[in-house]
This record gives structure tokens, sequence and C-alpha cells, in this order.
């Protein structure tokens, strides 16, 4: 009983946390990440020059920008680089945007980064948790917003938007002086990435912005570092105006530098990751009354049977019992949100063990 009371203690003080979680010793099947990447020469790369990376002060944001481009074959003032995409996000809801609209669910930060009352929030689909561009566009236009966002593929759905949905809706907007943000964080986990990402487009489109998070699709969640792509030069000032002067340190730089040389482990980490992933989705599947959403990211949304424990019962009871977290979406913009759970794959005997604890509670009707 006392042990249990421990692991309930732990279970909400991590609510708080946002991180750390490798101290604790349980499988984390909540946080997004590549397991499969970065190569162990990285790291022994970072060991061999710890000494240097520690005592002198890292670059400045031209010579990320540049590093960045290398990477993604762009040019260096169409890019502005983050202390994770969360600074960027900072930035733009908590100043350079004066009304945003964001479909929910979604990301959270965007709308907690800005300030009350500068936020619309535009429901999805129900219960498909589709975007509709159309009535989107409409709701931005008539709220006379001037940043939309959209997350694609979603979190916390995992579910992805057309491209030539994307097109239609920067088209739209773009009569009505207003930027679209595509955040393409998960993008690198999409079956026909080249195919749906608009990195290649942005010269097309001057009130279009990509953000991108490296910590889910590089596995860098500790370094902290995102980027913004895009062709408008009067948008990035703004937010390249909000980044203090040093604000990636020595490792990310590092990083950065390096990152050109590992494409080949890259490419083929997000292979295996899709593979992963998608055998966990069929597992998945098998469990009776739950329903799951078909992924296009890391990780997999569903929504429990009424019969079944709710979310945050479920979520605690893994962790409790199991010594394994998952993220609830109770407090998520939508309806019912107690009955839905998000859920990281990891490893496919991770995975497998997971879908076996979860059919039980399921199954049993109690956690």
């Amino acid at each position: 009983m006392q042990n249990q009371k421990a692991r309930e203690r732990q279970y909400e003080a991590l609510a708080d946390a946002h991180g750390g979680y490798w101290r604790y010793g349980f499988i984390d099947h909540a946080y997004l990440y590549n397991l499969h990447f970065p190569p162990e020469r990285f790291f022994e790369l970072i060991k061999s020059q710890i000494h240097e990376l520690v005592l002198n002060y890292p670059v400045a944001q031209a010579t990320l920008a540049g590093w960045v481009g290398d990477l993604i074959d762009q040019p260096a003032e169409r890019i502005v680089v983050g202390n994770g995409a969360a600074e960027l996000i900072k930035i733009v809801s908590g100043s350079v945007a004066k009304k945003l609209i964001v479909p929910v669910p979604s990301f959270n930060e965007y709308a907690n980064a800005a300030p009350e009352g500068t936020v619309v929030e535009f429901a999805l689909e129900i219960p498909s948790f589709q975007l509709d561009v159309d009535k989107f566009a409409a709701e931005a236009i008539r709220c006379e917003a001037d940043v939309a966002v959209v997350v694609t593929p979603n979190n916390p759905t995992s579910l992805s938007v057309p491209k030539a949905d994307l097109v239609r809706l920067l088209k739209k907007l773009d009569d009505h002086n207003c930027m679209l943000i595509v955040d393409e964080s998960f993008i690198d986990f999409v079956s026909d990435r080249e195919r749906v990402t608009l990195e290649k487009d942005i010269a097309q489109y001057p009130n279009l912005a990509i953000f991108k998070s490296m910590s889910k699709a590089y596995g860098i969640c500790g370094l902290r570092i995102g980027y913004m792509l895009t062709a408008n030069e009067d948008f990035a000032g703004k937010v390249r105006a909000g980044i203090h002067i040093w604000n990636l340190n020595g490792f990310a730089e590092t990083f950065l530098k390096m990152a050109p040389e590992y494409r080949e482990e890259f490419e083929s980490s997000c292979v295996q990751v899709r593979k992963d992933r998608d055998l966990f989705y069929h597992s998945l599947c098998s469990i009776d009354g739950l329903l799951v959403f078909k992924p296009d990211a890391n990780f997999v949304f569903c929504r429990l049977p009424d019969h079944a424990p709710s979310g945050p019962e479920v979520a605690r009871s893994l962790f409790v019992e199991h010594n394994i977290y998952i993220k609830h979406c109770q407090g998520k913009s939508m309806p019912d949100s107690d009955r839905y759970v998000r859920i990281a794959s990891r490893t496919p005997d991770e995975n497998k063990h997971l879908v076996n604890l979860l059919g039980e509670v399921i199954a049993t009707g109690h956690a």
C-alpha cells in the first residue's frame, strides 16, 4: 500500500514535470520522439568535444540558420532557428500575432502562449477529427485572424491534412492578410512525406510559414532545436527579432552542423518508426470496443469504449500498477475528452506489452 501511494504521488508530480522522465525508470508511451536516432557516432563526437562545448560560447543565429539550410536545402534568410519550436511558438503567439486561430484539439502551446482574448479555437469535425479547411478559412476571415495554425500530422489525433487542402487554405487566407503556420513536426513519419510536405513549395506562398520541432523526428528532445521556414521576409524579421543572441547551446549547435552527415541513418530510422507504428496500430485494432484512428505520426489516438474506465483512470492504473506512462486527453478542447488517450509507439515488444495490458483493462471494465 505504501509503495502504491508513492507511485500515485509520482504520477501526480509528472503532470507538472514536462520532462526528466529518464530519471524515473518507467516506460514512456507519452512523449513523442524517434527512438532510433541519433546514431551512436554522434554521441561519441559529443564526448570527444565535451570540454570545448562546455567552455566556449556557441554560434549565433546566422550560422545556425545556414546549417539548417544545408540540411533542408533552403536559403538561410528563410530560416529562424529556435530553442525548440516552443520558443518560436512563444514569439508568434505571444507578440507577433494579434488574433490567432487554431483547430482543436491540437498542440496546446499555440493557445497557451497567447495573451488572453487573442485566440479563437475552431472545432475539428466530430467524430472524424478532420479539418474542414473551407469552414476554417471562413471563420479565420470572419474573426479577422492575422495568423492561422494547422498542425499536420496533428497532435493528439495523429491525422494529416491533405496538401491540396492546405494549398486551398493558403490561397483563401492570402486575400485577407492572414499568415498560415503549418506545423510539420511529425511530417517525417508520414508514409509519403515528399508528396505531403509544403517545404519545397515555400517560395510560392508568401503567407506560409512552416514550423518544425526537430525533437520529434530526430530524437533530440534534450537538445531543444526547432526552426521556422518562410519566404515572407517581413514575418521572418518579426520572429527573428524575438530571438536572443545565443538561444542554442553548443551541444545543439554541434548536432545541426553534423546533421547532414547523418541523412542515411535518419531516413532508415524513420522507416523503422513507421513499421513499428503500423504494427502497433493493427495490434490496438484487435482490442474489442477500442476505436483506433489510423495514424500518420509516431503515436496513436484512441477512444475508449463507454464501458471501460476513463482515460485518466486508465493512465493512472498503467503507471501505478505496470510502470507505463501514457497521455490521456482529458482537458483537451473536444467532446468527451476523458474518453480519449494518445499512445506513443515504442519498440515492438514494448508496444505488444502495452496492448495486452490495455486490452485487459478494457475487458474487465476497471482500471
